[in-house]
């Protein structure tokens, strides 16, 4: 092959690869979907980071699945009540944990705020100061997909978990309910989400019920508070324990 077209050969790979480029650089910028159609995802802030030169919830997505993904970010609608949310729930813990539930005399646990997607989550991979993060795309989130709820923060993931199980479902607890008196955590959290609802825009006293009978108070925030969570946002069941 002579110079001239050894040359001629060396820039048509050059332009193939630009080519190629071309076509994967904005592939890498699509969303991709996190968790299941049918799913419950839930994410748990943390923080906050600055992202695109605003402030957006930082924290773990963790999905249907099991698996967790760190590291994620919300943003888009309902960031800045997520970060809203989350300090009001660290300014109450800071308040009441470690002080003792005048019902069951226990001491009041540090509670959670967590947000759950109904069906799968658009997610995209960024780099933020040579760190990488996984933003939740939330403006493509149907908002009535989306609700808040909170609860002890050792069993949001038991939580999650029991969402996604057939047979789980959610109740109110009546005012006079055993449960808070049982000297247990339970009883605790049970007491503690209805302490918080004075201090915060929040509802207190629902439980989850899973098909093997263990239950899991948790309560829930006024916003976000998306339709499709209805059952859990706003149950109409009644729960009255055997004992």
């Amino acid at each position: 092959m002579g110079p001239a077209a050894r040359y001629a050969a060396i820039a048509a790979a050059a332009l193939a690869a630009v080519a190629v480029l071309a076509l994967l650089l904005p592939a890498q910028r699509q969303a991709q979907y996190a968790g299941t159609p049918n799913g419950y995802q839930g994410f748990i802030p943390n923080g906050a980071v600055s992202y695109n030169g605003h402030q957006d919830p930082a924290g773990d997505l963790m999905l249907d699945n099991g698996t967790t993904i760190r590291d994620a970010i919300w943003d888009g609608q309902y960031a800045n009540t997520i970060i809203q949310n989350h300090n009001q729930i660290v300014q109450l813990n800071n308040q009441w944990v470690g002080r003792t539930d005048p019902v069951n005399h226990q001491q009041y646990v540090p509670l959670q705020d967590f947000y759950v997607i109904k069906g799968q989550v658009p997610v995209q991979q960024v780099t933020i100061n040579g760190q990488t993060y996984y933003v939740i795309e939330a403006d493509k989130i149907n908002p009535a997909n989306i609700a808040g709820f909170y609860t002890y923060d050792k069993w949001i993931p038991n939580f999650v978990a029991a969402m996604n199980t057939p047979g789980t479902y959610a109740a109110v607890l009546p005012g006079n309910s055993p449960v808070f008196q049982w000297t247990n955590t339970t009883g605790t959290v049970a007491y503690e989400t209805h302490l918080y609802q004075h201090y915060a825009p929040l509802a207190g006293g629902d439980i989850l019920i899973q098909s093997n009978g263990t239950i899991i108070p948790y309560g829930t925030t006024d916003s976000p508070s998306g339709s499709a969570l209805f059952n859990f946002t706003s149950p109409s069941q009644i729960y009255n324990p055997s004992s």
